[in-house]
């Protein structure tokens, strides 16, 4: 059943949530779990699978919990379109139905877990249609809206609350399903990745990026959130007092400073600093506090996360404590 998507809660200033971590590096890395392509979302087929990601995501039901925040329970589906689907050996159908299993893994999941102290939306997980660090064979933001458009009414007709595009590299993708979600009234998140010097991969500034999807889909997504990237790379370009930072209402970095070069050729997992990360997030929370969607991408995981938890919502409560609708509600 739909229970957020025509009011979601992380739109509201005064609610903190935190989102899971590097899925994928961390089941490959750390549980030593083969998936091809990094595709999670096959991981679904087998019980084995399935109770890795249910163990995956409790983990952050439970700190969620615990420090009395919201969740944003984000689908193990960013390789699950077609292109990548087709590499894996799905067919259209076939894939339509993994990315059902994958929304109602987290239904299941709200069901159980969900209190009113932490509310549990649940976000269908969009990839690009390439590479996520580098933008190549880009499309039109026509082509983009037909390739993605499948995916995305598969995520509504299992009541998704809203659809998230992670790790987007140039703005034509994004607005094609920008336009896709919108004829569907489906709510829509576009998260950008940047290059070490804040721009995307395509060299286009973040700002100009953003301004340009507003300007083209009539300020259709939710809000903006930046993923696959370390506070360091992008840190320099949120300046203060500018408009466009209000559309960016989340984060999801990196554990690592590293460019997407360096770590595309590494064998390890660079895991960095868990407190230093936190570290970073607070001052981004302290400079925007309208920054309410908190999580980690590639090579984080549950200690990233909680230390995050631990640096920000101090920052909260101080916040809430100045009369400032920010903070815990």
């Amino acid at each position: 059943m739909v229970q957020y998507r025509h009011n979601l809660p992380q739109l509201s200033n005064k609610d903190l949530f935190i989102t899971d971590a590097g899925l994928e590096t961390i089941l490959i890395f750390r549980d030593g779990i083969d998936m091809p392509d990094f595709a999670a979302f096959n991981l679904l087929e087998q019980h084995v699978g399935y109770q890795a990601l249910w163990n995956y995501f409790h983990t952050y039901v439970e700190m969620a919990g615990r420090y009395g925040v919201g969740l944003v329970l984000e689908s193990p589906t960013w390789r699950a379109n077609p292109d990548w689907g087709k590499r894996l050996g799905y067919s259209s159908a076939t894939l339509a139905e993994m990315n059902h299993k994958a929304i109602a893994l987290l239904h299941d999941i709200r069901q159980r877990y969900e209190t009113e102290v932490s509310r549990m939306v649940i976000s269908g997980c969009i990839g690009p249609r390439g590479d996520g660090y580098v933008a190549t064979s880009a499309m039109t933001a026509y082509q983009a809206q037909d390739y993605h458009q499948a995916q995305i009414a598969t995520f509504c007709d299992a009541d998704a609350d809203l659809v998230t595009a992670m790790t987007i590299n140039y703005a034509e993708e994004a607005i094609g399903i920008v336009h896709a979600a919108q004829t569907m009234e489906m709510p829509v998140v576009i998260s950008f990745t940047v290059e070490t010097d804040g721009r995307l991969p395509s060299g286009q500034p973040l700002k100009e990026a953003i301004a340009q999807v507003d300007a083209t889909t009539h300020n259709g997504p939710a809000y903006y959130m930046i993923n696959c990237a370390h506070p360091t790379h992008f840190a320099d370009v949120l300046v203060q007092g500018e408009p466009w930072l209000e559309r960016i209402r989340g984060i999801r970095a990196n554990a690592s400073s590293k460019s997407h070069a360096e770590l595309n050729e590494s064998e390890t997992l660079d895991a960095g600093d868990p407190q230093d990360l936190g570290t970073h997030y607070r001052r981004l929370r302290q400079q925007f506090p309208h920054i309410t969607v908190l999580g980690g991408c590639c090579g984080t995981d549950e200690r990233h996360i909680e230390a995050i938890c631990n640096a920000c919502l101090p920052v909260a409560w101080a916040h809430l404590s100045q009369g400032q609708l920010v903070g815990l509600g």
